[in-house]
């Protein structure tokens, strides 16, 4: 709760935009009050408290304010009841009839009522009424007048949860980068002491152009990742033959496969076309081939399959190995950057814990999903599925 400067991400235009909403608020309320029309009557909480009938308590211009904007806008007695509401307070569930849903809110209301001030801040409430997720709400409520308040409700649960991964990508990253920097200068100064030892010099040189090709690919998927994450509406989609973007994948995989002694194995691929970015498509596919590798066993085989669902308007990229299978309770943060099921297997084979999150991101921004099926000591079955460029754009594409 805050009454000077604002803090905790709450701006100087966002409380001037209250306060000239309260002005506006008020100023239509007292010109009601000059044509003789009293507050006093009856309050409609059926349907006109939340805009579908009659508002006697409040005038319709106050109506048509609360409706113009995107946070939720309620205004309420000093008592806590719902006299009008719009519909992104009714959507993001702050209002039944005609009381205020949650307690804290309504206990904000209370107390700005009883106060005589503005009240602001942020407050948890359930999605649902039958619990689950949460939303973070900012809550501003300014006294109207001698009956009513007015709550102006920001939903900040998007916001705060794309700080939150802003914030964990810099500690992750930072933290990530240390380790090959770290490497590289005690190996410096290892080479640097056995200047008379070339066979020492040799080897940790080796290890130290090991080290600077784990750095350079951890730049170079963190500046795909970001490019990923920044739209560019200039960039037009083009149409993309399927079997292209797995054959390309499959003949760059294959070099880290045979070193690991890993047959990788295409079957047919169906005359399917899709719209977005050859190259993307690629390095998504390439990316799952080569998780793929990297967690199977030496002699095992890595298979890619692809189909085509009409019905559906689809087309399905699996990529299924043999290797050593992923935990259940593992699942579900397969796709968070930097995350590693086994982070010592990740170092031995130069992962950077970002090839998932890339392809979670190609394939969103290309309409499509992602999902994976394993189980340990079977392996695992990753599938992309993308919906298919119109039929037209498929029959005259080009192979």
């Amino acid at each position: 709760m805050t009454d000077g400067l604002p803090t905790d991400g709450v701006t100087l235009g966002a409380m001037l935009l209250v306060a000239a909403l309260v002005g506006l608020v008020v100023g239509v309320l007292v010109a009601r009050r000059a044509r003789g029309v009293r507050d006093a009557g009856v309050h409609d909480t059926t349907g006109g408290a939340l805009g579908g009938g009659q508002h006697h308590a409040v005038p319709d211009g106050v109506g048509a304010v609360l409706d113009a904007l995107r946070a939720g806008a309620v205004v309420a007695t000093r008592s806590g009841r719902v006299v009008r509401a719009n519909a992104p307070a009714t959507r993001l569930g702050l209002v039944r009839g005609d009381r205020i849903v949650n307690p804290a809110v309504e206990r904000l209301v209370l107390d700005a009522a009883q106060d005589g001030r503005q009240v602001d801040e942020e407050v948890e409430v359930q999605r649902s009424a039958v619990g689950g997720a949460t939303l973070v709400l900012h809550v501003r409520v300014a006294v109207l007048d001698a009956e009513h308040v007015l709550l102006i409700v920001e939903d900040r649960t998007d916001a705060l949860r794309l700080e939150a991964v802003r914030r964990d990508f810099v500690v992750n990253t930072s933290h990530e980068l240390k380790t090959p920097v770290g490497a590289l200068s005690l190996l410096a100064e290892t080479v640097e002491d056995a200047a008379d030892d070339p066979e020492t010099v040799r080897r940790f040189a080796g290890r130290m152009r090991t080290e600077a090709q784990r750095l350079a690919a951890l730049v170079q998927e963190i500046i795909e990742l970001s490019r990923l994450q920044s739209t560019d509406p200039s960039r037009e989609p083009e149409h993309v033959l399927v079997a292209d973007v797995v054959g390309e994948a499959v003949e760059r995989s294959r070099t880290a496969a045979g070193a690991r002694r890993i047959a990788i194995e295409a079957g047919p691929v169906p005359d399917a076309v899709v719209l977005g970015s050859h190259d993307l498509l690629v390095t998504a596919v390439r990316n799952l081939l080569d998780n793929a590798v990297a967690y199977s066993e030496p002699g095992t085989r890595v298979a890619v399959g692809t189909s085509v669902d009409v019905a559906a308007g689809t087309v399905e990229v699996a990529v299924v190995d043999q290797g050593i299978g992923i935990p259940a309770e593992a699942v579900p943060r397969l796709f968070e950057r930097f995350y590693r099921v086994d982070p010592a297997r990740s170092r031995d084979t130069g992962g950077t814990g970002l090839g998932l999150s890339i392809v979670k991101h190609v394939v969103a921004d290309h309409g499509g999903e992602v999902s994976v099926w394993s189980q340990p000591g079977q392996g695992s079955t990753f599938t992309v599925r993308l919906p298919l460029a119109d039929a037209s754009a498929t029959e005259g594409a080009d192979r």
